[in-house]
């Protein structure tokens, strides 16, 4: 399933076409929602116990991936239910 599908027409003088997006998966804009609102650390925002951005490589990208997909699939399968 897609988030965001669209279709816009293209004017000249008439319409001559239809330009069409087939948007993003939809677990992917439930993943990305879901790692938006988890508070990442960011140096400055809470204290000396975040990570520093100097040392971003060694920030654990896949544990917060890993969960938001978590969220993302628990979303899809609720959303089957209805």
């Amino acid at each position: 399933m897609k988030a965001f599908p669209s279709k816009e027409p293209i004017y000249r003088n008439d319409i001559v076409g239809v330009k069409e997006n087939s948007g993003m998966d939809l677990r992917d804009y439930f993943a990305a929602q879901a790692m938006k609102h988890m508070g990442l650390p960011l140096k400055g925002t809470r204290g000396d116990s975040c990570w520093n951005l100097n040392e971003m490589d060694e920030f654990p990208y896949d544990g917060y991936a890993n969960v938001a997909y978590k969220f993302a699939d628990a979303m899809m399968e609720e959303r089957e239910k209805k």
